[in-house]
């Protein structure tokens, strides 16, 4: 069974359609990008998919369960978690401090054990900050748990909103450009990175212009143009069909796809 299915999603803003008809699914384990030129309603649709915004057309399902129109702490709650193209970070904040941040759906004792920090209260804080320790070392900032955010590279930045965002435990990560912003040897670390969650049966939903990534690590392409699905299928199949090239890629996404295919 998928573990997300998107059917028909569509929406208007003030007359003017952003995204239309736009249908696909995702798998435990799979990466699936969304690609497009500037303006063809990929944050738009993430934004859909993770209740940003409400649906005007179409339906959202994770596991099974409508959820379209849901807030985004309750698709969180349900499994699903993303990240954003302008980082959601606490600047000021630790480095642990934002991670542990991203534990606070799963606590789930009193109001009052942690008004008057009862026992079971500290352990709960413990746990999430064991937790989110764990998380910093995998994504390669363990050392700098101390440091104030605002103080890491925009690369670090990026691989520690993936971490706060895995701390909600999804089964369906929504990234939205991870590696913008980043050099070669950043890109490198986010693309190992989502390659080991998808691994552990994660599914990813992603956007991103970095083509090389995308031809390197995605299972299926979805490619849209002015709001609507004008291709989809595996890397290789995408890269060399003329609407895509025509609308998007080039001949550099085909170089990619060959040297990867």
């Amino acid at each position: 069974m998928s573990l997300l299915q998107v059917e028909g999603l569509g929406i208007d803003f003030g007359g003017l359609r952003a995204v239309h008809d736009v249908s696909f699914s995702l798998g435990a384990g799979e990466i699936v990008s969304v690609i497009g030129p500037n303006g063809a309603g990929k944050t738009t649709l993430f934004n859909m998919i993770s209740g940003v915004y409400r649906p005007g057309q179409g339906r959202v399902k994770l596991a099974g369960e409508d959820v379209t129109g849901m807030e985004p702490h309750l698709l969180a709650r349900r499994g699903l978690s993303r990240t954003f193209q302008n980082l959601q970070i606490f600047q000021a904040m630790t480095v642990l401090e934002n991670a542990i941040a991203g534990h606070h759906l799963h606590e789930k004792g009193p109001v009052l054990a942690d008004l008057f920090s009862l026992p079971s209260s500290r352990r709960r804080a413990r746990e999430a900050e064991s937790s989110a320790r764990l998380l910093l070392e995998r994504v390669g900032l363990g050392r700098a748990e101390a440091q104030e955010a605002g103080s890491l590279s925009y690369g670090a930045l990026k691989r520690l909103e993936i971490a706060r965002a895995l701390a909600l435990k999804p089964s369906v990560l929504l990234l939205d450009e991870p590696a913008a912003g980043c050099n070669a040897v950043e890109t490198e670390e986010i693309d190992r990175l989502i390659a080991e969650v998808a691994a552990e049966g994660v599914a990813i939903l992603l956007v991103e212009h970095d083509m090389k990534m995308v031809m390197r690590i995605s299972n299926h392409i979805v490619v849209l143009d002015h709001g609507e699905k004008i291709a989809e299928g595996a890397p290789t199949k995408v890269s060399r069909d003329p609407r895509v090239i025509a609308a998007y890629l080039g001949p550099q996404a085909r170089e990619a796809a060959d040297a990867h295919g």
